[in-house]
């Protein structure tokens, strides 16, 4: 069997982490370097830093906060924000990330993780999927959540993986912030479609919420949150004690 992750995320903006509810609501929270140390000793499997206003804001990402990020980490990198061409993989890979996130600039261009695979390899191409319920079903959005874009989140999903994305993160717009638990509806059905490693992300208030989490959707690969490492309301050690304790197979 393969060990399941726990992976916290930096939502970065202007330079500082922050965080919302329903990508909404914004919240400043700390020196992204800062809790990028601190998260490298706690024991996380990896770390995801988003620039979340970057595509927004019609920019390319912030590179010196990556830069710093990177030089205080020893495990895994994923990093997103105006990720638009191979040439933007090429400038934040150079600042230490280990993987790209892809969202919107995949969405305007699908060709886009053709290209990125084919140069990179898949291991590196990371789909990043904002969903939320929509009358028509799951759908997907962009621009940081604000971009309707009509695509069916099950669909597209199936079409990054056919088109090389390595993995996806599956954020849940509903459940982002709320606490109430991830979004095990969503996660089943991408799971069911796909046969690469998912990241799950979006609702996390305690421990059991992700033992849930393992134990409901086997095909995900791994749980990522924010808020609750960001306070210390969960501990990443501990949280893996408490998983393993309950079956869910983890690296300690």
């Amino acid at each position: 069997m393969i060990t399941k992750r726990i992976i916290p995320c930096l939502d970065v903006r202007n330079g500082r982490v922050v965080k919302g509810m329903n990508f909404e609501s914004i919240k400043d929270v700390n020196d992204p370097a800062t809790l990028a140390e601190l998260y490298n000793g706690a024991g996380a499997d990896e770390l995801v830093f988003y620039d979340i206003t970057a595509t927004f804001e019609g920019r390319k990402l912030f590179t010196d906060a990556l830069t710093r990020v990177a030089e205080k980490v020893f495990i895994p990198l994923t990093v997103g924000g105006s990720i638009n061409a191979v040439e933007d993989f090429e400038r934040v890979l150079s600042c230490g990330a280990d993987k790209v996130s892809v969202n919107s600039g995949a969405i305007k261009d699908p060709e886009l993780i053709d290209a990125a695979a084919s140069r990179y390899g898949s291991q590196c191409v990371v789909l990043s999927m904002d969903v939320k319920r929509t009358e028509r079903g799951f759908t997907v959005f962009m621009g940081g959540g604000r971009v309707d874009t009509g695509k069916d989140a099950i669909a597209w999903a199936a079409e990054g993986v056919s088109r090389g994305a390595g993995e996806l993160v599956i954020n849940s717009i509903d459940t982002d912030g709320v606490k109430q638990g991830f979004d095990i509806e969503l996660l089943k059905a991408i799971s069911s479609v796909v046969d690469v490693p998912i990241i799950a992300s979006g609702g996390a208030g305690c421990m059991e919420h992700f033992a849930t989490l393992f134990k409901e959707v086997p095909g995900v690969d791994a749980g990522l949150a924010a808020s609750i490492f960001h306070y210390g309301q969960v501990d990443i050690k501990e949280l893996k004690k408490y998983l393993r304790s309950c079956g869910v197979l983890m690296r300690i």
